[in-house]
């Protein structure tokens, strides 16, 4: 192959299933580049990723670490990834401004369905990416099993770019299908150049063949090759390779063990030469060639020495410590080299960089880019799990909405809203880890002393049947007394009509300007009925009454209609009332049935099921569920689907509830209001 001129400083994204190893993979490419000194090992938590408390205390990632390096001259960034779907947010975010992502996966077949979800966002994003098949040196099965199984979650066709040689059931090397050498691994060092083994030749020869006919299918002139039988250069190979790459129309795949450094150095030739420098990845992007600088955030981070950092990738020109950008003043810029940060003067196209203290940038927005059309930046993740955040002290509640805005803004696939029905602060996330790793950043990083629970579901409560009421408020005591009379009809209303208020009032029996007052106690009572939760569906109706000249008031008749309500409301069968959710489960095809069975399990009613759309072998099945059932519904998804399943959901509509169920919800409810007061 030619020589390559250096090119900009390029970024590439490590992504992949939990526990596939993109922190190893991440720790040996440090290492083989001379970023750092000895290669760590995660179980031993000396790793340049996974070095925060949480990570740390879960033995996973739980937000990407980037680290800069250079090989043969050239620089390059790697973000080393979550994989752990609960934080595929921060994963999404990355991919959306690097050149290309290396997925690592398995070598299992049966962990193949786990890389769909990446594999549908990088293709649906066209982002440039290649497979690295880790722990080959410990893999059981053959890789042809292994490549089918993942071709029948991809897209895009996967196309081999090596084979292995084995020394009876271990991997001991490879051979590469374009140069048509072998190599021998040596452990923690570069592979031996060998002869390729004469047992290999048949299969080399025809790997190669399915490798260029894979590329044939982009390319007449290489099509026109094989018809021929000629014999194509390396150059045109090669050539082919990087563009079909840098247009998201194939898939190469590589392997290797990142623990035991094997593959590493064929990796990163590959990386070196095939994958698009970041004058492409702009325009792919929508950043024109022309302009001032452009950059786009894609990770924020509230620090506790240094503030706001924007970690951003530089597209086009030059950024500067203290320049005037789209947001405000760049204070102080920071790279990553070996992932420890350091402090710059400057940072140019390619390059990722933390700016400081731009407060009014946020996840997804550009610094600069004016008069470009950058891509849509992916819609944040919809909340699957809540949890109720309480702070240890009253006085620390201020404090507590202020940090977990914070952790929001870092992770836009959290959602944080305040319930006023119940009083209660949830933060809603993507699984129960991702919301307990937020509880643990706002102990370690905010030092905040907080409690947690499960949301209050929302139910209401309703009546069967009216009647009609009287209440009066009589109170004397010195000076102007207190009097309110009303009389009140109740009735019932259709499910969903809400609540009505009529003022019937004929012959001034009781004075205008108190009807508001009636009306307000009437509503004020509403929020907590005779079950203790608020009542829906209902009409009062203000009959009669009757006044003091004196001692009446607004606070009078809005006491009088409050007694009224709690004498009346107890006489028309009060009934409780449980939110229910549409639900739309996503799962592979052969987990429908166990889906529909947890649906089943959880007094859901099934709807129906169909294809996913653009999803080749996942069904969505649709049902109706109630709210109290979803607390810990993708938890158990997920634990029958390796991690895959999810769903989507809105409130649908309010359904009666009775017998055992009810009873419990309502005891519950009392020992609850008993207990805060």
């Amino acid at each position: 192959m030619t020589g390559k001129t250096p090119s900009l400083p390029r970024a590439a994204a490590l992504v992949g299933p939990f526990a596939s190893g993109k922190t190893s993979l991440l720790e040996a490419l440090l290492f083989r580049t001379g970023a750092i000194p000895r290669q760590g090992r995660v179980k031993e938590a000396g790793t340049v990723g996974d070095a925060s408390p949480e990570a740390r205390a879960r033995w996973m990632s739980v937000e990407s670490n980037i680290a800069a390096t250079e090989y043969l001259g050239e620089k390059w960034t790697f973000i080393d990834c979550p994989g752990s779907v609960e934080f595929q947010q921060d994963a999404y975010n990355a991919l959306m401004v690097v050149d290309a992502a290396i997925v690592v996966c398995d070598p299992d077949p049966a962990r193949a369905v786990m890389v769909t979800p990446l594999l549908k966002f990088l293709d649906g994003q066209n982002i440039p990416h290649m497979l690295f098949l880790n722990k080959m040196d410990v893999a059981d099965g053959r890789l042809r099993d292994v490549l089918e199984a993942l071709q029948a979650v991809s897209d895009r066709p996967l196309v081999l770019r090596e084979i292995p040689i084995r020394d009876g059931e271990r991997v001991s090397g490879f051979v590469d299908l374009v140069s048509e050498r072998a190599y021998r691994y040596r452990p923690g060092a570069s592979s031996d150049l060998i002869r390729i083994p004469d047992t290999l030749r048949t299969e080399e020869g025809q790997a190669r063949q399915d490798m260029l006919e894979h590329l044939a299918d982009f390319d007449d002139h290489l099509l026109e090759e094989l018809l021929e039988d000629a014999v194509p250069p390396q150059d045109e190979v090669y050539g082919d390779l990087a563009r079909d790459l840098a247009g998201d129309l194939i898939v190469p795949v590589f392997f290797g063990s990142a623990e035991g450094g094997q593959g590493i150095t064929r990796l990163l030739k590959a990386l070196r030469h095939e994958v698009p420098d970041p004058a492409a990845t702009a325009r792919r992007l929508g950043f024109g060639a022309d302009g001032g600088p452009a950059a786009r955030v894609f990770k924020t981070v509230h620090a506790a020495h240094t503030g706001k950092l924007s970690i951003a990738r530089v597209l086009r020109g030059e950024i500067a410590d203290g320049a005037a950008v789209d947001g405000g003043r760049v204070s102080g810029l920071h790279v990553f080299p070996a992932g420890v940060p350091a402090k710059a003067a400057k940072a140019g196209p390619g390059e990722v960089v933390a700016l400081g203290r731009l407060d009014a940038v946020a996840t997804g927005d550009m610094v600069g880019a004016r008069g470009d059309a950058p891509v849509p930046w992916p819609s944040p993740l919809d909340p699957l799990f809540g949890l109720v955040l309480r702070a240890g002290k009253k006085a620390d509640d201020v404090k507590l909405s202020g940090a977990v805005a914070k952790l929001v803004e870092e992770d836009p696939s959290y959602r944080f809203e305040h319930s006023p029905e119940f009083g209660e602060m949830v933060l809603w996330g993507q699984g129960e880890i991702h919301l307990l790793v937020a509880a643990d950043r706002l102990r370690n990083r905010f030092s905040l002393q907080i409690a947690t629970g499960k949301p209050t579901i929302p139910y209401k409560e309703t009546i069967r049947r009216g009647t009609s009421v009287h209440g009066r408020h009589k109170k004397q005591s010195g000076g102007h007394g207190q009097f309110g009379d009303v009389t009140l009809d109740i009735a019932p209303l259709g499910r969903g009509e809400g609540f009505a208020f009529v003022d019937r009032i004929v012959g001034g029996v009781i004075p205008r300007q108190y009807v508001p007052a009636v009306e307000e106690g009437v509503r004020d009572y509403l929020a907590q009925g005779p079950l203790g939760f608020p009542v829906v569906d209902m009409a009062v109706t203000l009959t009669g009454g009757s006044y003091h000249s004196v001692d009446s008031s607004d606070m009078a008749f809005k006491t009088a209609a409050r007694i009224a309500m709690a004498e009346g409301l107890p006489k028309c069968e009060p009934v409780l009332l449980e939110p229910i959710l549409r639900v739309d489960i996503s799962v592979p095809a052969d987990a429908t049935p166990k889906a529909q069975r947890i649906v089943s399990g959880r007094r859901g009613q099934i709807l129906g099921y169909d294809a996913k759309p653009g999803w080749s072998g996942w069904d969505t099945v649709s049902a109706y569920l109630p709210q109290a059932e979803m607390g810990d519904l993708i938890v158990e998804l997920r634990s029958l689907t390796m991690g895959v399943g999810t769903f989507s959901w809105r409130f649908d509509h309010l359904q009666e509830i009775s017998g055992r169920v009810a009873d419990k919800v309502v005891e519950e409810r009392r020992s609850a209001l008993a207990a805060e007061h």
